[in-house]
């Protein structure tokens, strides 16, 4: 069963229980006050035939008749008894007893009593005359009642079904209206093929549950679309770059088996044999590395990096590894205080660490300079090297992977390291971009947003 009709159905269900609980109240109430009212008229029949029967010695015979007319009104198979001390019954002509000596007896010794005899109301009082201690019995149907109560079920059943049919279809209606969204949403995805993961589900201006729902949804797009572009890219490139080394290698072994050759020929072909296998070495660490970093996003958690300490870290690696590279941090804004960012310190060192590299490599191992500054709402990096600059040319490819723009051997790379710092700084919601001019270097400027 779809979710809009378990809606209507539980809503509907729910309002009908409410409705039923308070219609059953109404009718249990309104028969209650009807069997009160009518208990109040038996009980002042009894009363005035105690002062019409007992006390009539005490009044003129034309006084009785006219109370009698006026207040002895036969009720529907109306009963009135009175019975003396002997529980025998007086005053009344036809002499019958009705009632039982149980009965009389409870009644005189309840002095009033009220109860009911099949769908007959009766009331008994004990009264105490001058003429000794008497018993009044007094019972009726109260026909009028049901025939209101009948009327008056008969109105709550049409009601009932009535508001009964408007529940339903009002709670259709609310569920089709309040669930349009998520049919959107459904035809939305139904739309989403291998071949378009670019595709976004609109989130809708409702703060609720199925905009939470399309958000989430659409930063799972966002990983599937990085990981299938992920894909593409390393079985695209990775392979054309790896067959150019492996072909090169293979074509040069060819040519040295071609034909005997002297030592250092052979030491030559060796060294150019050697050179492709580092190339492919290199290019297969890069692949892994990026493999690795895309693992660690998914299965670590973010958290509080010290800018300040890490780049310190990284400068005195640089350091180590070679004197002549020379790393100077520069801190702005913030020169005695922390810069801290939520992300994952692996990942992040990795990108700049990358962007450093390679801002030594075209420096010639040459000074660069890193600058970090900071304010309320962001913290923003700048690599500068003092290298050749990039090329309007090469300015619009080098984040694409395997991509390098060297023009000198020994700045040759494997076109990975800038396309790996981008990837990583925009799954931190960051940016990357960069400043060149020729023959006055490059800036590299990564910014992170703080909130």
């Amino acid at each position: 069963m779809k979710i809009k009709d378990r809606l209507a159905l539980y809503f509907t269900l729910t309002s009908t229980l409410t409705l039923l609980v308070v219609l059953f109240a109404i009718y249990f109430t309104f028969l209650k006050f009807m069997e009160s009212d009518f208990f109040d008229r038996l009980t002042d029949r009894t009363m005035v035939t105690a002062k019409l029967y007992l006390e009539a010695d005490e009044i003129s015979a034309a006084a009785l008749a006219k109370a009698r007319g006026q207040y002895l009104e036969t009720l529907n198979g109306e009963r009135i008894r009175i019975y003396n001390s002997e529980n025998r019954p007086v005053f009344i002509d036809d002499g019958e007893r009705y009632w039982s000596a149980q009965v009389i007896e409870r009644v005189r010794k309840a002095k009033k009593l009220k109860f009911k005899d099949g769908e007959n109301q009766v009331v008994g009082i004990f009264y105490k005359d001058n003429q000794g201690d008497f018993v009044i019995i007094a019972s009726a149907t109260d026909s009028s009642t049901f025939y209101r109560l009948g009327k008056l079920k008969d109105v709550m059943m049409f009601v009932f079904v009535i508001i009964f049919i408007g529940l339903l279809l009002s709670a259709r209606w609310m569920a089709d209206r309040i669930l349009k969204p998520l049919d959107l949403f459904i035809d939305e995805v139904k739309q989403i093929k291998s071949s378009n993961l670019h595709f976004r589900v609109q989130e809708g201006d409702n703060k609720d549950e199925i905009k939470l729902l399309a958000s989430n949804f659409n930063k799972l797009m966002e990983h599937l679309e990085q990981a299938f572009v992920l894909q593409k890219t390393f079985i695209a490139n990775a392979s054309h770059e790896l067959r150019t080394p492996v072909t090169s290698m293979m074509i040069g072994a060819e040519i040295v088996l071609s034909k005997e050759r002297n030592n250092e020929e052979y030491k030559h072909a060796l060294a150019s044999i050697m050179e492709d296998a580092e190339k492919m070495d290199s290019i297969i660490k890069e692949l892994v590395n990026l493999a690795q970093a895309d693992v660690e996003y998914g299965s670590s958690r973010l958290q509080d990096v010290n800018l300040k300490e890490m780049l310190t870290s990284i400068a005195e690696e640089w350091k180590n590894a070679s004197s002549a590279s020379e790393l100077e941090l520069i801190y702005r804004n913030s020169p005695d205080s922390d810069v801290v960012l939520s992300a994952n310190p692996t990942l992040l060192k990795i990108a700049i660490n990358n962007i450093i590299s390679n801002a030594f490599k075209f420096s010639d191992q040459g000074k660069v300079s890193c600058l970090l500054t900071s304010d309320s709402d962001t913290v923003t990096i700048e690599v500068d090297d003092n290298g050749p600059g990039i090329s309007e040319v090469d300015q619009a490819l080098i984040f694409e992977p395997f991509y390098t723009s060297a023009k000198k051997p020994e700045h040759t790379g494997t076109g990975m390291g800038l396309f790996m710092a981008r990837k990583i700084v925009q799954l931190f919601k960051g940016t990357i971009t960069f400043r060149s001019s020729h023959d006055h270097g490059s800036t590299f400027i990564i910014r992170f947003p703080t909130f």
